[in-house]
């Protein structure tokens, strides 16, 4: 496993140094800033670790293949840099597969989890390869219109354009190189098996009118993890949810915070 400072990725720790730690892990093509909403309401009482994905924002982009574990490990590295022996984790759409991984596969590191509109599995393998192919080949900058299609619903981009102005341009700024790695991840990643195994208690939170991961793949988590875990679905609300929807994710999120173990 590499050191944090030779997988050069960047990190930000905010709120009273002595709360308990959480950490927010981003969305294919976002940063650590697709968080800045929570920002107010997580660090009054919470130690706020945001970082961004291989070759996101202000993160150098390893060399690939990427596998889903080696994103999962990099949270473990920067919780091993921070001396966090565990820490709640929230995760939205890529994000959120790597918090079902760690949460299956280093339990002990992990005390609530949240995800955010994301999948363990997704039947659209070829979809994940056309768009690391359009990466590669034309550049995230020709991959900004759908994807903010997907992440905000008509109303949010019609009402908030300045808000998805900023959106887009995270989006474009992503490594090319590392936007199609991951994508490959996300292809590949198969989660199913692991559910069952994860016993940290779980929030699972799907948008409504979200066509990435829509509803049924939330259920899919929550069923498939059991009695600790519980769905909501917030209305209005496409792939990014925790952005279009800010007030009502923090709700959702500051109370399962309090049943820490």
């Amino acid at each position: 496993m590499r050191s944090w400072e030779e997988l050069g990725l960047h990190a930000e720790v905010e709120g009273p140094a002595d709360g308990p730690a959480l950490v927010l892990s981003n969305a294919l093509g976002g940063t650590r800033e697709m968080w800045g909403s929570q920002l107010p309401a997580l660090t009054e009482h919470h130690r706020v670790v945001r970082y961004d994905q291989r070759g996101h924002g202000f993160s150098q982009a390893p060399p690939g293949p990427y596998l889903l574990e080696d994103l999962a490990e990099d949270v473990l590295v920067l919780l091993d840099h921070l001396e966090i022996r565990s820490a709640s984790f929230a995760g939205s759409s890529l994000g959120g597969m790597i918090g079902l991984w760690l949460a299956a596969h280093a339990p002990d590191r992990i005390g609530t989890l949240t995800v955010c509109c994301t999948s363990a599995w997704l039947d659209g393998r070829e979809t994940e390869l056309d768009r690391a192919r359009a990466a590669r080949e034309h550049g995230t900058n020709e991959l900004v219109s759908p994807t903010i299609e997907r992440w905000f619903t008509p109303y949010f981009r019609e009402h908030h354009s300045v808000e998805t102005a900023d959106y887009a341009a995270m989006i474009a700024g992503t490594d090319d190189e590392a936007y199609a790695l991951c994508c490959e991840v996300i292809a590949h990643a198969d989660l199913r098996a692991d559910l069952p195994a994860i016993s940290a208690p779980t929030l699972v939170i799907s948008g409504a009118d979200d066509p990435a991961t829509p509803p049924e793949h939330g259920a899919a988590i929550a069923d498939g993890i059991g009695d600790n875990a519980r769905l909501e679905v917030l209305p209005h609300a496409a792939h990014l949810a925790n952005v279009e929807r800010a007030a009502d994710f923090d709700r959702l999120l500051t109370g399962h915070l309090a049943v820490r173990p």
